[in-house]
């Protein structure tokens, strides 16, 4: 057999192999060097192909995808600098815990190092970034390479989805000519049928790994701690998971504690369960009064580092509490204050925990039934403090018709539907998120990129979620959108639903937030980047509506109208940077005299 027909054999079976084991979508960029797995993806009968134009975007698009459907998503491309740009998404997917496929095509060996054209050093190129690479050979119709491809497809799923899932990298080089003449591939494809898989071997089968030992999970001295506690918290950062998230809830009230839910951490929304679910931490925890009265015992602390500087100075302040960093082969304590690390699934752990907290709450032990009175009035005063927060926030917002960029969130929250998606960009937007999205019964999914917590690449993630289904509202900064305009191609090719609110500050304006804001002379310039970019004109290019909203009863329509429409709406809200950051630290005064003022009514002060 010739190398174009065992081009077309090699990737034909890697990618039957790949539909078999539960891959069911692949993000294709353009390129000469990828064609036979190209066509094999394009050619196949089940699997769903989006061919992007941009290697940034499509790999975020990627990322956004397998986040939403939570299986492996395969990303292809050609030689060369094409494969360098797949990385900044790669970065965030392992961070993150996102399962990608990332296929970069190859010139074979003998074309290394002797100046080819289009030729860089692949092997490894994402380095620590993903769980596996592999270098696989140039395609061969022998029996053992075509059995090798379908071996290493079906291993490339289930590393990626192993726990954690990662990405991992398959570099594959093709000899030329790519496909037989004429680009005919019908007499050379392999069958799809799963009986010929591994070539009349039996199917190759993976099997899940299996959760620890629930009795390993959970030790008499952890046990002994979080029972007897009388002033315990659980800290939930981002996580994916909405049925963890249920877990958590119920972990929560069994054990007395209130749980400090970022918006990320899916927590905020849905049934409560008799938990005292804590929103509006990041308000009330900048008054250092509240912080030295709010002091825990015990912290469990679940999911990824959260974005909320006072809750993490908060844990900083505690630094003798007995701290336990749930976590499964990762390490997210960048203050490093964790006493305990327990090295197992959010899930895995809930699951050893709920029981025994159950249990004890049926016991007659005088020291427990201390404690869980204690804790029943430690919790009600996180209730009673977060209360007054939130109606401090809400009073503010009813006082005043101003555009402001933190009541976007509270907006939303009012105006989306049940059961829809709200994807927060980085920087400003997912801190208002935490500021002021409140918690809600009605489910609503919130997702973002908190792994490398990049700006690039958050329109194509936020398409990539459109694409498993789900319609999804996308708040974003100017610069964000700016770094992924490529990436509206994708809502037009596929008629992919998205709103985005587009929070136009014309710069970066969390840095106004920051001491080098006092610079004038050159805080502008090198931080404040405005830009002065109209960006109806590229909306409208992307085919999408645009619409200014001036005030925030023509915001609600907005959003109302893009609710009941689908395809790509961009509505823009213009705000001043500077007025934001004021903006901001009135309402900080005013949820902090509030506490104040109640506290001291019913304990006679703060303390």
């Amino acid at each position: 057999m010739d190398t174009a027909a065992a081009n077309v054999l090699c990737a034909s079976a890697f990618v039957e192999e790949l539909w078999r084991s539960g891959v069911h979508h692949a993000c294709v960029c353009p390129g000469s060097r990828s064609t036979p797995l190209a066509v094999a993806f394009g050619r196949h009968a089940h699997m769903r192909t989006w061919v992007h134009l941009d290697e940034r975007s499509a790999a975020y698009f990627a990322l956004g995808l397998a986040k939403a459907d939570s299986r492996p998503v395969v990303l292809l491309c050609t030689s060369g600098t094409a494969a360098a740009n797949f990385l900044p998404a790669v970065v965030e997917a392992s961070l993150a815990g996102v399962p990608l496929i990332v296929l970069t095509a190859d010139r074979p060996p003998e074309l290394h190092h002797v100046g080819a054209n289009q030729t860089i050093d692949q092997i490894k190129l994402y380095g620590s970034h993903v769980r596996w690479a592999v270098q696989m050979p140039p395609p061969d119709a022998s029996r053992d390479v075509v059995a090798y491809y379908r071996t290493i497809a079906c291993r490339a799923v289930h590393e990626a989805r192993a726990d954690p899932p990662a990405p991992i990298h398959l570099n594959v080089p093709f000899r030329e000519p790519f496909l037989p003449t004429g680009g005919d591939v019908a007499d050379t494809a392999v069958p799809p049928e799963p009986a010929r898989a591994r070539d009349g071997a039996a199917p190759l089968v993976i099997p899940r790994p299996q959760g620890r030992k629930r009795d390993t999970i959970l030790d008499g001295t952890m046990r002994d701690a979080l029972t007897l506690a009388r002033r315990g918290i659980i800290v939930c950062g981002p996580q994916p998971d909405v049925h963890a998230a249920e877990s958590l809830r119920r972990l929560a009230a069994a054990a007395g504690y209130p749980i400090l839910a970022d918006p990320l951490s899916q927590v905020r929304s849905g049934e409560d369960y008799g938990a005292v679910v804590v929103d509006r931490y990041d308000a009330f925890l900048r008054d250092d009064r509240v912080v030295a009265a709010l002091a825990p015992d015990v912290i469990l602390r679940f999911g990824a580092t959260p974005p909320s500087k006072p809750l993490l100075q908060y844990l900083q302040r505690h630094v003798t509490a007995f701290q336990v960093l749930v976590q499964h082969r990762a390490w997210n304590d960048p203050l490093l204050v964790s006493t305990n690390l327990v090295d197992t699934s959010l899930q895995s752990y809930v699951d050893s925990i709920l029981p025994a907290l159950e249990r004890d709450g049926q016991v007659t032990n005088e020291n427990v039934r201390l404690a869980s009175e204690a804790r029943r009035s430690w919790s009600e005063r996180w209730r009673r403090i977060n209360d007054l927060a939130g109606g401090a926030i809400d009073a503010a917002f009813d006082e005043s018709s101003e555009i402001f960029e933190g009541r976007v969130f509270a907006e939303l929250s009012k105006a989306l539907a049940p059961g829809s998606t709200l994807f927060a960009g980085n920087s400003m937007p997912v801190r208002d998120a935490d500021a002021f999205l409140p918690s809600n019964r009605e489910p609503m999914r919130v997702l973002g990129n908190r792994g490398a917590s990049g700006i690039d690449g958050v329109v194509s993630t936020a398409l990539g979620v459109a694409a498993a289904g789900e319609r999804v509202t996308l708040v974003i900064g100017d610069v964000s959108l700016y770094h992924d305009l490529n990436g509206l191609l994708a809502a037009k090719l596929y008629g992919l639903p998205l709103t985005v609110v587009l929070v136009n500050n014309d710069g970066g304006g969390i840095f106004s937030f920051l001491p080098q804001a006092e610079s004038a002379d050159r805080f502008e310039r090198l931080f404040g980047t405005p830009h002065g970019l109209d960006f109806r004109h590229a909306v409208e290019m992307y085919g999408g509506a645009y619409v200014r909203a001036e005030s925030w009863q023509h915001f609600r329509a907005a959003v109302e109208t893009a609710q009941r429409s689908g395809g790509l709406r961009v509505i823009e809200i213009r705000t001043d940077r500077r007025r934001n950051v004021e903006q901001h630290r009135a309402i900080w005064r005013r949820v902090a005299d509030a506490v104040a003022r109640a506290e001291v009514a019913a304990t006679g002060g703060i303390g």
